[in-house]
C-alpha cells in the first residue's frame, strides 16, 4: 500500500462536503416511484425550474411531433410528457441532473471517457430489467448504472495526481482498476462511491450495487449488484466508449444465473437497441456540459 493511512468514510464525506449538492430530484424520483402521481408532480415542479432540462424535453417532443406530422409546435412540459410519456421524461430527467452533477464536480475537467461510461452502463441496466424477470425498476436501475463509478469522481476531485497513477497502472498491469486502488487508498472506488450514496441518502439496492459491481458474488441476494455488474461488463463488450481498460472485464457467471440471462443469438437485437441508444444519449447529452472534455 502506498499510503500508510487508508481512506475512511469519515474523510470521504467531510471532504465531498466542499463539491456541488448531489440533486435532490433524483433522490426524491426514486422516492417516489411506487406513486405515479407523486412521481408525476415531482417531476413537474422540478423540470419547470431548470431551463435546460425543459429544453432537452421539448427538444425530443418536438422532433417527435415532427415524425408524426404533428403542425403545431408544444410548448410545455405536461403536453410533451403525453407525447413521448413519462418514463421517457424521467430518463431525461435524471441524466441531465446527473450530466450537470458530474460536469461541476472536478477541479480538472472530467474525462468524456467517464461520462459516456456512466451513460453506456446507466442504458444496459435500464435495458436489462426489461430482459429479465427482477423487480428492479428502469429508473433505479438507470440511477445506479450512471452512479456505480461515482467514487473515481471522488479521486479524481481529491486525489487526483495519485488516481492517475492508478490508471496508468491498470494500463500496464494484470491487475484490476479496483485492486490497484486498494494499494494506493486502502479501499476501492466501489466501496468508496457506496459511502457517497449512502450519505446522500439513496436506497440501500443501489448503494450495495455500487459497492459490489466489480465482485457480484459478494451480494448474491440483489438482482440490482448483478445489473450492475452485466450492464458493466456488457458496455465494455460492446464498446460503448473509451477507457474499458480501466473496468470490470469479467463476467460474473453467477450474476446472470440471477438475472436468468441466456445469451445467444437473439441478443444481437438487444445489442443493437444498446449500442443505438448509448450513442443517441451520449451525442444529446454532451451539449451544455462545461465540466467535461
Amino acid at each position: 500500500m502506498h499510503n500508510r493511512t487508508p481512506l475512511t468514510r469519515d474523510e470521504v464525506i467531510r471532504q465531498s462536503r466542499s463539491l456541488p449538492s448531489f440533486p435532490s430530484l433524483i433522490t426524491q424520483i426514486l422516492a417516489t416511484l411506487d406513486d405515479p402521481d407523486g412521481n408525476l408532480n415531482t417531476l413537474m415542479r422540478c423540470i419547470n425550474l431548470d431551463p435546460l432540462i425543459s429544453a432537452r424535453i421539448l427538444s425530443v417532443a418536438n422532433s417527435a411531433a415532427v415524425r408524426g406530422r404533428r403542425d403545431s409546435e408544444i410548448c410545455d412540459i405536461r403536453t410533451a410528457t403525453s407525447l413521448i410519456g413519462m418514463s421517457r421524461v424521467r430518463h431525461i430527467t435524471l441524466i441531465s441532473s446527473l450530466s450537470t452533477f458530474i460536469a461541476g464536480n472536478s477541479p480538472l475537467r472530467v474525462p468524456t471517457s467517464f461520462w459516456q461510461h456512466s451513460v453506456a452502463v446507466g442504458i444496459c441496466c435500464e435495458e436489462l430489467t426489461q430482459q429479465t424477470q427482477t423487480s428492479v425498476t428502469p429508473a433505479t436501475a438507470l440511477v445506479a448504472g450512471l452512479l456505480h463509478d461515482i467514487g473515481q469522481l471522488w479521486l479524481l476531485h481529491f486525489k487526483a495526481a495519485e488516481f492517475q497513477v492508478c490508471q496508468q497502472q491498470a494500463k500496464l498491469r494484470t491487475l484490476g482498476i479496483e485492486e490497484i486502488e486498494h494499494e494506493h487508498f486502502g479501499i476501492d472506488h466501489g466501496t468508496l462511491g457506496s459511502w457517497l450514496v449512502e450519505h446522500w441518502a439513496l436506497p440501500s439496492s443501489v448503494i450495495e450495487a455500487i459497492r459490489h459491481h466489480h465482485n457480484p458474488q459478494s451480494d448474491l441476494k440483489s438482482p440490482l449488484v448483478a445489473l450492475v455488474h452485466v450492464a458493466e461488463v456488457l458496455s465494455n463488450a460492446l464498446a460503448l466508449c473509451a477507457g474499458a481498460e480501466n473496468h470490470v472485464t469479467q463476467l460474473s457467471r453467477q450474476a446472470c444465473e440471477q438475472l436468468g440471462l441466456i445469451w445467444n443469438p437473439e441478443s444481437r437485437l438487444l445489442f443493437g437497441h444498446i449500442e443505438a441508444r448509448a450513442s443517441h444519449s451520449n451525442a444529446f447529452f454532451a451539449i451544455a456540459q462545461p465540466g467535461v472534455m
